[in-house]
């Protein structure tokens, strides 16, 4: 404990210089070792820090020698089932120490893994499915029952294993396991897997349109994990606290591979609870906590409790902590840093506020301006489009001034930093390239981000651009929203966007419908309730006599953002989805009146 706190005083006082020297040191030499992937770092790792912990849980705990074991297991595996090098598994399971073996095994021999939201259900489920055309499906049992519904969505069927299964079947993957080998892999093996190689799908909305599946090379992988650690310090003493989801880059990548590269252990939590996190930070006796912003203010709604002041974190690392909660998260639970960062899953521009700077992103400091520094763009709100100057390039916004921001494409390939990796369907990467932006043929990736920058570099968060809004910490695509909705007998049109809601993070989902005749209320919430993860359903249903048109024949939204769900503001009638009746029910002025006040929790 002397030696951990003597260390955190350290930290405390260091230079921001540090922690970017680190992470660059630490990333260097990704490039120059192409066939060094995070599974052969692992594997290292087993050999150095052997029965050391490296993912811990309520339910399993793997050391690093049983990772590294496991994994290779996973992989005698695949290869025994004659998956071949690129074909892809997509892989549905709780957060669990297992999660990550299974990965790691799979992708060490060249296998993509697909990592698929576990919140979704039926046709949603297998848009994902379908969009990475799998060979097989890896199962816990506890979803066993949901993708076999959202299977009969698909054509063809992949074949479906089901993982930690009570009953003892041909597609119990467990079992299968048990019996391979897990000794290290031979280079045969292994494939000639290496940086270039695609390790991981995981699913993003990006700006418009369905989820996507991103390509996440083996080399992202490699700097992600190494870049998270330089940046946090992360040392052999720490213990990373993560109840974010696996399925997320943060959760399953950046976090848990910062730790593994820097022996550490991460304490892995199926679901986030508030009143959870201090009890089982101090139980597991973590050094390290990973949030976004929704967490901090669902943590700071309960009640306190002596773990908020008997905890050793000495850094909280995430995104998405906003200015008006940042001081109250940071003193009340008595936390000496916060690491708040911007990075997209499938971009190539990340942002990183090491100096702790309130409410902001990040920034990027002069000597490395020439590699990783954005641009921010006008943009016209109405058409989601880039303003562009009588010579026809971009204008760049002022200081303070919202632009969107923009990553340029590198030369170099060897910069695996600022690659932008795409999706799967190459149609939709050419989407996200913004060409002849500053200069003729250059090119630049948008972010879907409007940002802006103030006086001292420093860049803060504005709002989502398109069709995509964020809400509970997830990406909210309104076209998949409007396509369930619009599934529902007698429903004729629908138009989803996204609200403000004080003292919640985000927008909250707010639908504008058409219909025929008489809406059966309970059914339809029932309807949204199978087919939409929580996160997705509308809070707010507004039904409207006809929906208005703009000029390219799209329906018009701004009018309908800028009344949001205010009942005064229309004479259409206005639902609010009351999680407590489990009801749609009138939303009147007294109602709008507590929302808007922020007291009701959402």
């Amino acid at each position: 404990m002397i030696e951990i706190a003597s260390r955190d005083e350290a930290k405390s006082s260091e230079s921001p210089a540090k922690a970017w020297q680190r992470a660059l040191e630490l990333t260097a030499p990704i490039a120059r070792n192409r066939s060094r992937i995070l599974p052969i770092v692992i594997e290292e790792s087993a050999a150095r820090w052997a029965d050391a912990p490296a993912l811990l849980s309520d339910s399993d705990c793997l050391t690093y020698r049983a990772l590294s074991s496991r994994a290779n297991q996973y992989a005698r595996w695949a290869l025994s089932e004659g998956i071949g090098k690129g074909e892809v598994v997509c892989l549905l399971m709780s957060n669990c120490p297992e999660y990550m073996a299974i990965w790691l095994g799979l992708t060490s021999v060249g296998v993509v893994v697909a990592l698929l939201n576990t919140n979704l259900r039926g046709p949603s489920l297998a848009h994902s499915i379908r969009a990475v055309s799998p060979e097989q499906l890896i199962v816990s049992e506890s979803f066993a029952g949901i993708i076999r519904e959202a299977v009969t969505h698909l054509d063809p069927l992949p074949s479906i294993r089901i993982h930690a299964g009570s009953n003892r079947s041909p597609q119990q993957l467990d079992i299968d396991i048990s019996s391979v080998s897990n000794g290290s892999l031979t280079a045969e093996e292994r494939r000639d897997t290496c940086i270039d190689d695609l390790a991981l799908h995981i699913y993003t909305s990006g700006t418009t349109g369905l989820p996507k599946a991103a390509n996440i090379s083996h080399g992202r992988v490699m700097q992600w994990s190494h870049w998270f650690a330089g940046m946090m310090d992360v040392a052999p003493s720490d213990r990373m606290y993560n109840c974010l989801p696996m399925y997320h880059s943060v959760g399953g990548v950046q976090s848990t591979g910062a730790m593994l590269v820097g022996g550490g252990s991460v304490v892995l939590r199926e679901k986030f609870s508030a009143s959870s996190v201090w009890p089982e930070i101090v139980r597991w006796d973590c050094t390290l906590f990973q949030y976004i912003g929704e967490l901090g203010r669902y943590m700071l709604h309960t009640e306190s409790s002596e773990d908020e002041s008997r905890h050793r974190i000495r850094l909280a690392c995430g995104n998405g902590l906003s200015s008006e909660i940042w001081d109250a998260f940071k003193e009340r639970f008595q936390i000496p840093r916060i690491l708040e960062f911007y990075a997209a899953t499938e971009g190539s521009l990340s942002l990183f506020n090491v100096e702790g700077k309130r409410g902001s992103i990040g920034r990027t400091p002069p000597y490395l301006s020439h590699r990783f520094a954005p641009a921010l763009v006008l943009v016209d709100t109405e058409t989601g489009e880039p303003i562009r100057n009588a010579e026809g390039f971009c204008v760049r916004s002022s200081t303070n001034l919202p632009g969107e921001a923009l990553s340029k494409l590198p030369v170099d390939p060897a910069n695996i930093a600022g690659r932008f990796e795409g999706y799967r369907a190459t149609e939709e990467s050419e989407k996200k390239i913004l060409r002849n932006v500053f200069a003729p043929g250059d090119a630049w990736v948008r972010t879907g981000d409007l940002m802006r920058k103030d006086e001292q570099g420093f860049f803060y968060f504005v709002d989502r651009l398109g069709d995509t809004f964020r809400w509970k910490g997830e990406n909210v695509a309104t076209a998949e929203v409007a396509e369930t909705i619009c599934s529902w007998q007698g429903i004729r049109n629908a138009v989803v966007y996204g609200v403000a809601v004080p003292g919640a993070e985000g927008r909250a989902g707010m639908a504008a419908i058409v219909v025929d005749g008489e809406l059966d209320l309970p059914s339809f919430r029932a309807h949204l309730s199978r087919q939409l993860p929580a996160y997705a359903r509308p809070l707010f249903l507004r039904i409207l006599e006809q929906m208005e048109i703009t000029g390219t024949f799209k329906y018009s939204k701004a009018d309908l953002v800028r009344q949001g769900f205010n009942p005064s503001a229309s004479k259409d009638p206005i639902y609010f989805n009351d999680a407590e009746s489990l009801s749609f029910i009138p939303l009147g002025v007294e109602l709008h009146d507590r929302i808007q006040s922020g007291k009701l929790r959402l």
